[in-house]
Formats: structure tokens, sequence, C-alpha cells
């Protein structure tokens, strides 16, 4: 039985979900300025986790041919047949209508409907139009990855507004680079399925370049938040922000001199620098300091 369910939970990929709570909850605090309430916080989570976790899942049942030639996804599911291909599609399905419920009745109904844009976009925009067919796959697919911060503002205000976009961008930002590295080290994998991920149909200089280019308009767009932050998250934004640059410098650098670099510890960076980024912004709600404000 423990195995059964154990097969059921990888089906909506616990791992990613963990990073898609880490940025909801500092956008709920944010949005109000304080802490909220725990039961409004709990609620969005499960709706949340339930919506991502649906997208996983029926994610999961599309990409199952890929996943059986990719030695990073050979042991899921449905590769194992752990699960059959129907039961998880019925799972997928039953986790998205339980999340527009349980959004709907606890949250509110913005809330609700993001959520399950979200899931229609991940699996009609990203998974079957834009994984297969191009290099820019990522950059908009990712587009759902940010939601989370939006909903997490909805679910507070009952409104989206532009701190929600900002968040959102920087996340969207985050995305390519965060994603690229982990494609460098698994470019055989992704070449043998037939994903065009960046890494799989550009010289290694040309992704290392544009993993650059979009950290360093990633960590501009963290700066954006200052007017609705204080002191505290600027210093976190502004060292965080030094700290990725330098690595993403660095696997430019060695990329472009021809010698051997490790883009997964970019990659694990990348998660790093999203917590600490977050967390500031968190802590920097829940006490309250004064915001800086616009300059004019």
């Amino acid at each position: 039985m423990s195995r059964i369910v154990g097969a059921y939970v990888a089906l909506t990929k616990p791992q990613v979900i963990e990073l898609l709570l880490v940025t909801t909850i500092p956008a709920m605090f944010l949005a109000a300025r304080t802490i909220p309430s725990p039961w409004l916080i709990l609620a969005t989570l499960v709706g949340g986790t339930m919506a991502a976790g649906s997208a996983n899942a029926l994610n999961c049942v599309i990409d199952a041919d890929i996943d059986k030639v990719m030695n990073r996804t050979k042991r899921r599911p449905l590769v194992r047949d752990s699960v059959p291909r129907r039961n998880a599609l019925v799972f997928a399905l039953a986790l998205g209508a339980g999340s527009f419920a349980m959004l709907y009745f606890t949250v509110n109904l913005l809330a609700a409907v993001l959520a399950i844009a979200t899931i229609l976009f991940y699996i009609f925009v990203y998974t079957l139009v834009l994984k297969r067919r191009t290099a820019q796959n990522v950059v908009w697919g990712g587009a759902a990855g940010c939601m989370p911060v939006v909903i997490g503002w909805a679910a507070v205000t009952g409104t989206v507004q532009w701190p929600a976009f900002v968040m959102f961008a920087v996340i969207f930002f985050w995305t390519p680079p965060h994603t690229w590295a982990l494609a460098m080290k698994y470019r055989d994998d992704y070449e043998r399925a037939g994903v065009p991920m960046l890494p799989v149909v550009a010289t290694p200089e040309h992704v290392a370049r544009q993993i650059l280019i979009y950290s360093w308009v990633m960590v501009g767009w963290t700066l954006l938040l200052l007017p609705a932050t204080s002191w505290l998250y600027a210093s976190f934004a502004v060292l965080a922000g030094s700290w990725f640059l330098f690595y993403a410098h660095r696997l430019y650098s060695g990329v472009k001199r021809g010698v051997e670099t490790k883009p997964m510890a970019l990659f694990h960076r990348s998660n790093t620098y999203l917590m600490i980024l977050f967390c500031a912004l968190a802590v920097d709600s829940a006490i309250g300091l004064p915001t800086l404000g616009l300059p004019f």
C-alpha cells in the first residue's frame, strides 16, 4: 500500500512543488505587509499544492514517452508501470478539480481561477506545444511556475497589483538560468528524447551567455520591489544578487575559456538564491518596517 501511495505522490513531483511554496508564502506576507491569517495561508498552500500536483501529474502522463529514454526521469511511476496511465490521468484531473474547489470555498474565486488557468497553460501551452518544438520552451513555458506568487497575492487581497507582477517577472527571468544549467548537465538526455532545450541546439558558450543575461535581468527586477519593501529586503536583494551573478559570470568565463565547468553548481545555487530572496521578503513583510517608497 505504501508503495502505491508513494507512486502517486511521485507523480506530483514534490520537489518542484516545494519550490513553488517557497515563493507563495512570502508573496502573501508582502500582500498583507504583515503575517496573514494562518488558516488563509494553509488553505492557499493546500489548494496550490493540489493545482501544482495536478499539472505535474498531467505532464507525466503526456511525457511518458520522453521519460522512458531520459536517465534523469526513467524512474518515474509511469515509466516503471507503478501506476496505470488511465489511473494517473484520473488522479491528475481529480487533483485539479479539487484545487479549484478548495481555493474557491476557502480562499476566493480569483485565486481558484488563476490556479486552473495555470494548469491549463502548463499543459496546453508548455507541455503540448512549446516543449518539443522550440528552444525557448522554458522561457515562455516557465510562466506557469511564476503563477504561485500571483495566486498568493490574490488570496490575500482578492486582486492582482503591481508587486505581484514584479514577483512574477523575477521568477520568469530566474527560470531560464535555473533550467538551462540543469539542461547543460543532461544535454544528452534531452537530445536523445528529441527535446530541443537550448543546450541541445546551441553552443555551450551561447547557453552560458544567455544564462548570464537572464541572471542580470532577474537581479535587476528584484530591485523593482524596493518601493514596497524596507532596507532589509533591499540589502538581501543586492547581496544575494551579487553572489549569484558572481557564479553566473564564473560559469560563462569557464565555458568561454574551454575549461571544465560545473553547471549543476549554478543550478543548486539558483535554488538557494531564490529561497534567500523570498525568505528576506517574508521576514521584511512580517516585521513591517517602513517601506522605502518611491523616490519622487
